[in-house]
Order: structure tokens, then C-alpha cells, then sequence
């Protein structure tokens, strides 16, 4: 029986290594074995990326909450539990978005949590 030899495999491994380096500076972006380190740590960076992204995103959201419910005299978690207790199911990134684009409603929100806490 015939030897088969990875050649081509090893090629194409080798290629979509480089071409997910492409860009990266000097040695790292043309010598398969620097490239590959660098795109294997870049992989990683992504993927505790996208877990951070939601993380920030959410501690901005709670930041601006918290700065619109001590404009209208409460702060955010009495805030919070007076909306879980009126039985209004909203988001923080809505909620947020409320806060900024319509102070109003915001203000509205707020108040029903008030009346909620004081039942």
C-alpha cells in the first residue's frame, strides 16, 4: 500500500493559520510557528472579550440607572425593588435607555416604585 503524506493537510492548516495573522507585525504575520502563538493568544483575548463586553455593558447600564434614580430621590436597588414590587418587568439596558432619551417616563417609572414601596 502507497505512504500517504500529510503535505496538503499541513499546507492548508499552516495557510488559514497565516491568514488569520494577517496584519500582525514583522515576523509574527509571516513565520508559521510566531504566527501561530500570536493568533492562538489573539483567540483567547477575543473570547475573554466577548464575556467582558457584557459585563461593562451592564455596569454602565446599573451606572446610569443609579444617576437618574437619585435625580428623581431614590437610589438604585430601593429603585429596583419598588419596580419588582409594582410588577414592571424591564430590562436595565431599557431602562437605561429610558433614563437618558426620556427622563419623563423615567420620572414616571420612579414614582411607581415609590408608590409600590409605600404599599
Amino acid at each position: 500500500m502507497a505512504r500517504i503524506k500529510g503535505a496538503t493537510m499541513t499546507k492548508k492548516r499552516r495557510n488559514k493559520i497565516l491568514g488569520m495573522a494577517k496584519g500582525y507585525w514583522g515576523a509574527k504575520s509571516t513565520h508559521y510557528k510566531m504566527a501561530n502563538q500570536a493568533v492562538m493568544k489573539s483567540l483567547t483575548y477575543a473570547y475573554v472579550g466577548r464575556k467582558q463586553k457584557k459585563r461593562d455593558f451592564r455596569k454602565l447600564w446599573i451606572t446610569r440607572i443609579s444617576a437618574a434614580s437619585k435625580i428623581n430621590g431614590m437610589n438604585y436597588s430601593t429603585f429596583m425593588h419598588g419596580l419588582k414590587l409594582a410588577g414592571i418587568d424591564m430590562n436595565r439596558k431599557m431602562l437605561s435607555e429610558t433614563a437618558i432619551h426620556d427622563p419623563a417616563a423615567f420620572a414616571a417609572l420612579a414614582q411607581t416604585a415609590k408608590g409600590a414601596l409605600k404599599a
